[in-house]
């Protein structure tokens, strides 16, 4: 570890105080209107928007440090808002918008959905469900998208073979956690290699030596429990092979490392020429539809600018040299301060129920923690991306375990026991963190 002092802010406990009202505001609100007092027709963890929890928050931050006018305040926060990471992340989360919007338009999940199960053997349903949620939602970047198509497959799959509903859902839920953490689109790996500096190939090397066996011993319970029981009559699905080719390519340019502007805009191009060429799109509908990618990811940006300034307010008034001296306390090697990065991410997905938003939080802290205890940036981005998926796959308030459980018709809580994937990658995490000294 290296005890090199920096000029940095005095500890202050006392500036942390904007994000616990953060914690207040969406959390209590959450759970009030979750658990308490539910409102007809609305998830309780939506009802309070991020964006309005962390602009009271950014209100709080501005509010503490007399000794700053409020002009100084506004300087910190843009420096935070500008740096370069932070811009490239916003550049991209555009992009992705853009191509989330015309693959979902022109019929590629779906698609490519669709031929995977008509490959799969029904004895094997189960364990292929796995695989295809792992592969869509690598091709996608997005677990949320992912579930939407394969859970009332997976529906299907379980009152065809008799086999447990949640059980068939929770399978589905795993596999697109799986493939949000290591997707080169996801908005988690944006966020976590670009607040650390590192590339996403890099990133994706160091990631994959956790998820892959993971992922591998959960297909070996699977295929397990596959011999064990009678299988399923999955039925023939529909499909076009030149909607899907699209993925297939994005995919593999992805893992070839090639630089994610030009994936995404490969991938956006070509969906456009197929979906024209297929009839599934127009170029009304194909600018209509990138338009509201976009739009979808706006909530996103403004999470991410808004915590930005937030985090260097907070920097400035001390509070993360706060959460250091903490875990200074606990941790007095790499192994530690890794642990800590670990519980940070997780805790703060816990709290505020996004993955995204608990790396961006999380990110500053976790960058200073990496330079003081030597923690190579690979793995800390590693560690962000895959602890926040670990928590965002398992908490019943999470946006994947609710449009899970609405499409399904069960309770999000039902589905926890059925979660393989994020319980097993969770001991993998711990064994590569104790290898470490």
């Amino acid at each position: 570890m290296n005890q090199s002092q920096t000029s940095a802010p005095q500890a202050n406990p006392s500036a942390l105080l904007p994000i616990l009202l953060f914690l207040v505001v969406y959390l209590g609100n959450g759970i009030f209107f979750e658990y308490i007092r539910p409102e007809e027709g609305q998830m309780g963890f939506y009802v309070v928007s991020v964006v309005l929890a962390f602009s009271i928050a950014l209100i709080a931050a501005f509010l503490q440090n007399k000794e700053r006018t409020f002009d100084e305040k506004i300087h910190i926060c843009a420096k935070g808002i500008g740096d370069d990471n932070i811009v490239t992340m916003l550049f991209i989360f555009l992009m992705a918008g853009a191509f989330s919007g015309i693959a979902s338009q022109a019929g590629g999940a779906s698609s490519t959905a669709n031929l995977l199960l008509n490959i799969i053997p029904g004895r094997f349903a189960v364990p292929g469900l796995f695989v295809i949620a792992c592969l869509i939602s690598m091709a996608m970047g997005t677990s949320v998208g992912t579930i939407s198509v394969l859970a009332p497959i997976a529906c299907a799959v379980s009152q065809n073979g008799g086999l447990s509903l949640p059980f068939c859902v929770g399978i589905v839920v795993g596999g697109a956690m799986f493939g949000d953490n290591l997707s080169f689109i996801s908005d988690t790996t944006i966020a976590a290699t670009k607040t650390q500096g590192v590339e996403m190939k890099d990133k994706f090397r160091t990631n994959i030596r956790v998820a892959l066996p993971a992922a591998i011993i959960t297909l070996v319970i699977l295929i397990v429990y596959a011999f064990m029981s009678r299988g399923a009559s999955i039925g023939t699905f529909e499909f076009n092979i030149w909607q899907a080719l699209p993925y297939f390519i994005v995919l593999a340019m992805s893992i070839l490392g090639i630089n994610v502007f030009l994936v995404l805009m490969a991938g956006i191009l070509l969906f456009v020429l197929v979906g024209i060429f297929t009839g599934s799109l127009t170029y009304a509908t194909a600018l209509a539809s990138m338009g509201s990618g976009i739009n979808g990811m706006f909530e996103t940006m403004i999470v991410t600018i808004l915590v930005a300034s937030i985090a260097a307010l907070m920097k400035e008034n001390g509070g993360f040299e706060a959460i250091l001296a903490f875990i200074r306390k606990k941790a007095d090697s790499k192994r530690g301060g890794m642990y800590g990065i670990a519980f940070l991410t997780a805790f703060m997905d816990i709290a505020t129920a996004n993955n995204t938003v608990a790396i961006v939080i999380s990110a500053p802290i976790a960058r200073d923690i990496t330079k003081e205890y030597g923690v190579d940036p690979r793995q800390t981005a590693s560690l962000l991306d895959t602890c926040s998926c670990i928590a965002q796959g398992i908490i019943p308030y999470g946006a994947q375990l609710l449009v899970a459980a609405n499409i399904a018709k069960l309770t999000s809580v039902s589905l926890i026991p059925f979660l393989i994937y994020p319980f097993v990658l969770l001991v993998f995490v711990v064994i590569s963190i104790q290898k470490e000294r």
